[in-house]
C-alpha cells in the first residue's frame, strides 16, 4: 500500500467504479455524503490537494481520470445527474476555472489506457474524442476531432467496460461483452507528438486523410506552440483565418511576444498578459487590452507603469467616435482633462516601442 487517503465522513462501503477515479499520480473520490462534492488526492502522499472539496452544481454519476500525459495537466472527466459531460484540469491551482463542458446526453465514459482519447455513449451513439483537451485550446476543434457510430448494436443501456489499444469493450444490459474497433491512427499520432516528431505526424495525417486526425494535430501543435505544424493542420481543415493569424504570429521576432499571441489564440488572456509583463513588454500588454476593448484594464496598466496613458485615451476616443458615443467613465474623463492626445507623438512612441522590442 502506497498511502491511505482519508477525508471527514468517508464511507468505504459506498465506493464503486462510478464514484472513484485513479491514475498513476492522482485519486478522485466523490463525497459519500454529498455527491456534488469530490476530493482530489495525491497518490504518492495521500494528501488532499485542495483545502476543501470541489463542488459541482449537480450530483456526479460517473468520474474518470485520464491515464496519459504530465501530472500538471491531469484531466478528470465526469458525467452529472443531467447527463452532461465535463472536463476539468484537476491539478490546476484553481481547478474550477478549468471546468469545460464537452457534451450532453452522456451516460458512461472511459479514457484510453495509453493516450488522451476519451470514449462515451452519447445520445444513442458511441463517441470517441481523439483529443478532448482541444476544449482548452480551440473549442471549434472539439466537434471536428471526434468520431461516432450508432450504438444500437450494443443493445439497451450498455456501459463501457474498457478502452484498450484499438478496441473498446462494452457490457450489454444482460451482462454479455461486445467489442468495437477504434482507429489506430490517433494512438500513432499522439505517440509521434509525445516524441516531438512533428514531420512524422504531418506525414501520417496526409496519408490517412482524416479531418478528425488533422483537427487533433492542430490542437496538439497549438498547445505545444509548434507553429509550422499548426499552420499546416489548420490549412488542411480549411481554417483560413487561423492560418493567417498563425502566419502573423510567426513573423513576430520576439519570443515572449510570440508566446503571448499563442496564449491569446487559445483565449488565455490572463496568461498572455502575464507573459508580456514578465518579459517587460508593457506596451504590448496595454495594446492587447486595447485590442480586446478592455479599456479599464489597459488604462490601469498604463497608469501603473507610467507609460502610454495618452495612447489608451486616444484609442478609446477613436472607438467612441467611430460608434458615435460619448465618454461616460469618470476615470477616463478625469485623465482626458489632464493629458492631451497627439496622434503624431503617440505613433512615434509606438514605433520606438516596436523597435526596442526587436532588440530584445
Amino acid at each position: 500500500m502506497i498511502c491511505s487517503p482519508k477525508y471527514s465522513g468517508i464511507r468505504t462501503d459506498s465506493l464503486n467504479v462510478n464514484n472513484i477515479a485513479i491514475s498513476s499520480d492522482t485519486l478522485v473520490l466523490v463525497d459519500s455524503r454529498d455527491s456534488r462534492a469530490y476530493h482530489v488526492f495525491d497518490v504518492n502522499t495521500g494528501r488532499e490537494l485542495t483545502d476543501k472539496p470541489l463542488y459541482h452544481s449537480q450530483e456526479l454519476m460517473n468520474v474518470a481520470l485520464d491515464q496519459y500525459g504530465s501530472t500538471n495537466e491531469r484531466c478528470l472527466g465526469f458525467v452529472d445527474k443531467n447527463n452532461d459531460l465535463f472536463l476539468v484540469q484537476i491539478r490546476h491551482s484553481n481547478p474550477l476555472t478549468k471546468l469545460k463542458k464537452l457534451g450532453g446526453m452522456v451516460t458512461t465514459i472511459m479514457w484510453h489506457d495509453t493516450t488522451n482519447m476519451l470514449s462515451a455513449l452519447q445520445d444513442g451513439r458511441f463517441t470517441v474524442w481523439y483529443y478532448p483537451r482541444a476544449v482548452y485550446i480551440d473549442t471549434e476543434l472539439l466537434p471536428q476531432s471526434k468520431v461516432f457510430k450508432d450504438a444500437g448494436e450494443f443493445g439497451k443501456n450498455p456501459e463501457i467496460a474498457s478502452f484498450l489499444g484499438h478496441h473498446c469493450t462494452l457490457r450489454r444490459s444482460d451482462g454479455s461483452l461486445v467489442s468495437t474497433a477504434v482507429s489506430p491512427y490517433p494512438t500513432i499520432l499522439q505517440n509521434y507528438v509525445s516524441k516531438t516528431s512533428w514531420d512524422d505526424a504531418v506525414r501520417l495525417c496526409r496519408f490517412v486523410k482524416d479531418a478528425a486526425l488533422w483537427a487533433s494535430l492542430a490542437a496538439m501543435a497549438t498547445a505545444a506552440k509548434e507553429l509550422n505544424t499548426a499552420e499546416i493542420a489548420y490549412a488542411a481543415i480549411n481554417e483560413t483565418e487561423k492560418v493567417e493569424y498563425i502566419s502573423y504570429i510567426k513573423d513576430i521576432s520576439n519570443k515572449a511576444a510570440r508566446n503571448a499571441e499563442m496564449s491569446l489564440f487559445c483565449k488565455q488572456t490572463a496568461e498572455a498578459e502575464g507573459t508580456l509583463l514578465q518579459a517587460g513588454l508593457v506596451y504590448r500588454a496595454i495594446r492587447l487590452n486595447v485590442d480586446l476593448f478592455r479599456w479599464n484594464r489597459a488604462l490601469e496598466l498604463a497608469v501603473k507603469h507610467k507609460t502610454h496613458v495618452d495612447t489608451v485615451l486616444a484609442y478609446k476616443q477613436k472607438y467612441l467616435q467611430d460608434f458615435g458615443l460619448e465618454e461616460s467613465d469618470n476615470v477616463f474623463l478625469q485623465y482626458s482633462k489632464e493629458i492631451s492626445v497627439d496622434w503624431t507623438t503617440i505613433q512615434n512612441k509606438i514605433n520606438m516601442e516596436l523597435e526596442s522590442e526587436r532588440g530584445k
